[in-house]
């Protein structure tokens, strides 16, 4: 990564990318923020772990000048549109606010390809309202990330959807040509090497980085 590993505090660290993220920083050290104690965070890393209302304040506290947001979830795996909500809206929105309090001059935040505000898809609508909500918190620079369908192996029970996607995803993925190509599966592990190569990137600005960007970042 480009800047002290001291500087990148993580949110978001149990999922498929969070957990990417933690692995291509080998011999780099990170402050993670989860809700929970993970046994798995190798000794380098610094882990807090707190309920994700008092997030804000530690992150505001830990004054990193890089945050890195890695959070999501499903509307299946939250229970209902309004806990999705909370988490992929209200919770990231949070941790950039107490980011911005703490002086953070760069978020990098894991998005959705497609994601807009006027999309009349609510998952795609939440995840552009974040991004909107994220501009206007004024980081020097704010890096978007928007993969298409991820690949990996993910920590929990198996999700069907997904399973049958990733199978046929080197198939669709030939299909999806031209404009389309920012639709295209891409590993976890691309998107997070991609991550550390954002980390302390200097020029100011918002940055939308999908599949090509992503790919090009992470080479």
């Amino acid at each position: 990564m480009s800047v002290p590993p001291s500087d990148i505090l993580l949110v978001g660290s149990t999922g498929l990318i969070g957990r990417a993220v933690i692995a291509v920083a080998a011999g780099r050290r990170l402050t993670i923020l989860a809700r929970r104690p993970m046994d798995d965070v190798p000794e380098r890393h610094a882990l807090l772990v707190a309920p994700p209302e008092r997030w804000a304040d530690m992150i505001a506290a830990e004054r990193p000048p890089v945050l890195v947001c890695c959070l999501g979830t499903t509307i299946r795996q939250a229970g209902s549109q309004a806990a999705f909500r909370a988490v992929d809206h209200d919770l990231i929105l949070s941790a950039a606010r107490g980011a911005r309090l703490g002086g953070a001059t760069q978020m990098i935040v894991v998005s959705a390809v497609g994601a807009s505000a006027q999309s009349r898809n609510f998952y795609l609508r939440t995840k552009g309202e974040t991004e909107d909500g994220l501009r206007a918190l004024g980081f020097d620079r704010l890096d978007i990330m928007r993969p298409g369908l991820l690949t990996g192996e993910r920590a929990g029970p198996p999700r069907l959807g997904e399973g049958i996607a990733s199978a046929v995803a080197p198939v669709t993925d030939i299909l999806l040509r031209g404009s389309l190509r920012r639709y295209r599966s891409i590993p976890a592990a691309v998107v997070a090497k991609a991550i550390g190569a954002l980390a302390g990137q200097r020029g100011p600005g918002v940055h939308i980085h999908e599949n090509d960007s992503m790919r090009r970042l992470a080479d």
